[in-house]
């Protein structure tokens, strides 16, 4: 049984046993609650234990191997640099979309609340620009700001250091590359351990969440799918007049192209099971050079899920109003920032793995609170069809931009 199914019975057994003692157990309601909430917290605190340091390795070793690849290739170079340009505005739409459609579509009433797993949350107050404020993301002692979670800091820091890395000796960068690396590895495993635990831990946090406030609980997270889909469907959709602009392309052209990708992620959720019908796409329908197919499609794959920052984004947005702390203009850019960012640290990581490492750095720049994110995770399963389907798209997109200035760059005389 996965690890997705073994967490989704585990938050249905939760939500069932804490609506079942809401409704008819009041005697035994407050006794079993009391157990509850602190192995869902212990749980929660061992998720968060390895977080600071993993993404720090993962960013500096994703940047260092990102530019050895962007020298060695000028078809990678400017993929690159696209992919991160693409995943900076993706972020700001979640930015731009996430605020107006719970406006529009506000948390229902009876499950605000409903899924923080800590009580009430203290007011975040808008954060604005000052020579104050600007000093404050400077990691004068980056262990110290690594230690208080001032994960925009460690961020900061890891990026410098990461591009710090690219200028040294050839032998020196492989031998920092690859303690960074093994520190990852190291660090995933500890993951992996609590991951292991996270049955138990979400039905802790579930049957918490079920007693104190019902079938509102379950109201709450059919909410957030549909939010989080949104958000996905939305990105995806200015993916299509990116590639009839930039890629030249016609859109029935181009729709036609995508289908057969689209529907192999939608039923695998997998960009790597959709890449030989994406090879397909490039070289028929397309019009791709195998040139810039060989080279673009594998490294989008690997470095550029437009979908991520939008939907890691929309995660933190979501809860910050489920928990009624407003969210002034800053802490949207920080979030763009760190959203942007951190999508590179999910590099080749388990769906579980990486939901943690985008969306708790982005929650913790923002300050918002991250009690609810293991609930959340459970019900990840709808949402990343919808991710991998906007991935999927955006990767046939780029392919064809990059090959179109190419081919413009060579024909110019």
């Amino acid at each position: 049984m996965s690890l997705t199914v073994r967490i989704l019975i585990g938050l249905a057994l939760g939500l069932a046993s804490g609506i079942a003692l809401a409704e008819w157990g009041a005697a035994w309601e407050a006794d079993a609650v009391a157990i509850a909430q602190p192995v869902g917290k212990a749980w929660l605190g061992g998720l968060q234990m390895p977080l600071i340091p993993l993404i720090f390795a993962l960013l500096v070793t994703g940047i260092t191997q990102a530019a050895a690849t962007a020298r060695g290739n000028r078809i990678a170079g400017r993929a690159i640099a696209l992919f991160a340009m693409l995943l900076l505005a993706a972020a700001s739409a979640a930015a731009l979309a996430g605020p107006l459609l719970l406006r529009l579509w506000p948390v229902p009433p009876g499950a605000v609340g409903a899924l923080a797993g800590a009580g009430p949350v203290a007011e975040v107050p808008d954060v604005r620009p000052s020579a104050q404020w600007l000093l404050g993301f400077i990691p004068v002692n980056p262990l110290k700001a690594a230690s208080e979670g001032q994960v925009v800091a460690v961020v900061l820091f890891a990026l410098v250091f990461g591009f710090a890395v690219t200028r040294i000796a050839t032998d020196r960068r492989a031998l920092l590359a690859g303690f960074f690396q093994a520190a990852a590895d190291a660090l995933l495993v500890v993951v992996g351990w609590v991951l292991w635990l996270a049955p138990l831990g979400v039905f802790a946090l579930a049957l918490v969440a079920g007693a104190r406030s019902g079938l509102a609980t379950a109201g709450a997270l059919l909410h957030y799918i549909g939010f989080i889909v949104l958000l996905c469907v939305i990105v995806t959709l200015l993916v299509y007049p990116l590639a009839v602009i930039a890629g030249r392309i016609g859109l029935a052209r181009f729709l036609r192209a995508a289908l057969p990708a689209q529907a192999i992620a939608f039923s695998t959720q997998s960009s790597i099971a959709s890449l030989p019908a994406m090879i397909q796409a490039s070289d028929g329908p397309l019009g791709v050079r195998e040139t810039s197919r060989s080279i673009v499609l594998p490294l989008a794959i690997s470095l550029f899920r437009i979908t991520s920052p939008t939907a890691n984004l929309g995660v933190a947005i979501y809860v910050a109003g489920m928990n009624g702390v407003p969210l002034g203009a800053m802490q949207l850019v920080l979030g763009v920032a760190v959203a942007a960012i951190v999508s590179l640290a999910a590099v080749g990581l388990p769906s579980q793995i990486t939901f943690f490492t985008t969306t708790g750095p982005i929650c913790l720049a923002m300050g918002v609170p991250v009690e609810a994110l293991p609930l959340l995770l459970a019900v990840e399963t709808v949402p990343d069809i919808f991710r991998t389907v906007g991935n999927v798209t955006a990767d046939l997109a780029v392919t064809r931009i990059i090959d179109q200035s190419s081919v413009r760059e060579a024909d110019a005389p």
